[in-house]
């Protein structure tokens, strides 16, 4: 589980901002929004509001930007590392930007921190609590050389040649991690991290990100349960009675081969495999209703667009609830009424174990019921006059300003809480002059 998030210098962010999941010592819903772990008592629930632009997405652009670089190392010395430090102002253009997490894996708690710009990884550190904090491993990039420098704790179990064959895998631009990856050596503590990443946290989900195609092939690999996503959709009122999915073996079309091949930097094996096959499966997908005793089928474009959207969300509620994992959602309000919106969440809450979900948020309805929401689960990011974003939680006001639930509500609608757009009056004025 993730514990906590920092992000500095990158993209809109410029001063050290943190996002945290430990609970605050509220006991309100204690038993739907807090797991006891490692002495913590940890958030299944981060919700982050903010106007457009004020950098609520950029949160989870970092988290997912240092999921890939430990998943998909670059292979060559020469490939940039795809973010961007902080651009307005002259100085953070030329300054590191630093990624740190603190996460529970299989019982013991991480810390990580990466401090990069965007042609190498300058340092990097893991430490871990077995009770107490000791040092997994550091790294240190020599950049005239482009050569990495790695040194292990000395409590870490190791092999003689260990470190200088993770040295000479992991290229300037690589962490550590993504080294490993690429090295045929063991290692405990490494093992566990990579994993962490690559099956607790989830990648991004985007409003454009089709989920109906990944449910669908889950679904098709028995990863999820077809019962399981038609009992969702219908306590989400949904009228849909059955899932159809059939499979269809076809000639590849001319040039697709081609295509993926550029998309990625190393043929993965269903790539190795699709092309010697030669064939390509493509999927029918419909919805069955049940109507007056009778049975229709409807095709999946022929849905509307919320239940397409909650179709996918349903498949990624059950991985919720069935697995211990992390989805971060970028505007998770999207095509969804605000009741269902709502209904998501708490099924989410009621039933999972061990996960959690980042998303952000304009639906702000959700403010005026102090039922179902604790004030640590709320989030606000804003612009400062430097337009930096600012990172902070509902937690840092006052009894003054949110006595209660109403004046969460109100506060937030007006702005004494931040994270809502300035807006100026509706007159807008349209020169008629040709140019």
């Amino acid at each position: 589980m993730i514990v906590n998030f920092s992000i500095q210098n990158f993209g809109s962010i410029k001063e050290k901002q943190t996002l945290s999941f430990e609970a605050d010592k509220s006991n309100q819903l204690e038993d739907y929004y807090v797991i006891h772990t490692n002495g913590l008592r940890l958030l299944k629930l981060g919700l982050i509001y903010g106007a457009n632009a004020s950098g609520k997405t950029t949160i989870l652009n970092a988290l997912d930007f240092l999921r890939d670089i430990v998943l998909e190392p670059e292979e060559k010395k020469t490939e940039s590392l795809d973010f961007k430090p902080f651009l307005l102002d002259a100085s953070s253009i030329n300054l590191n930007t630093i990624l740190s997490i603190e996460f529970i894996q299989n019982e013991t708690r991480y810390f990580y921190e990466v401090e990069l710009n965007q042609k190498a990884v300058i340092k990097e550190t893991l430490n871990h609590y077995n009770p107490k904090k000791s040092n997994v491993f550091k790294r240190t990039t020599d950049l005239e050389k482009q050569f990495t420098e790695i040194s292990f704790g000395s409590k870490i179990k190791k092999e003689k040649t260990f470190e200088k064959t993770l040295e000479s895998n992991t290229l300037w631009n690589n962490t550590v991690l993504g080294g490993f990856l690429k090295t045929n050596i063991k290692s405990k503590e490494l093992k566990e991290v990579t994993d962490w990443f690559s099956q607790y946290l989830k990648p991004l989900i985007l409003t454009k990100t089709e989920l109906d195609g990944y449910v669908t092939t889950r679904i098709s690999k028995s990863e999820i349960k077809k019962e399981d996503i038609v009992n969702i959709l219908k306590k989400a009122d949904f009228n849909i009675s059955n899932i159809l999915i059939q499979e269809e073996e076809e000639d590849i079309p001319d040039g697709l081969i081609e295509f993926l091949e550029k998309r990625v930097k190393t043929p993965s094996e269903q790539l190795i495999e699709l092309k010697n096959k030669g064939k390509i499966t493509s999927i029918n997908l419909e919805f069955e209703h049940l109507v007056n005793n009778k049975k229709y089928n409807l095709p999946f474009d022929s849905e509307s667009q919320g239940t397409k959207r909650y179709y996918g969300f349903a498949g990624i509620l059950s991985l919720l609830i069935k697995n211990s994992i992390a989805f971060p959602i970028d505007e998770l309000e999207a095509s969804l009424h605000p009741d269902l919106f709502v209904h998501f969440l708490l099924s989410f809450l009621v039933n999972s174990k061990k996960s959690q979900i980042i998303a952000t948020t304009h639906n702000r309805e959700i403010l005026n019921n102090k039922d179902i929401f604790r004030n640590d689960a709320i989030w606000f990011t804003d612009k400062n006059e430097n337009c930096q974003t600012e990172l902070y939680s509902l937690t840092d006001f006052d009894s003054s300003v949110i006595r209660d639930t109403s004046n969460i509500y109100n506060a937030y609608k007006i702005g004494k809480l931040g994270g809502v757009p300035n807006l100026g009056d509706y007159y807008i004025e349209i020169s008629n002059e040709k140019e």
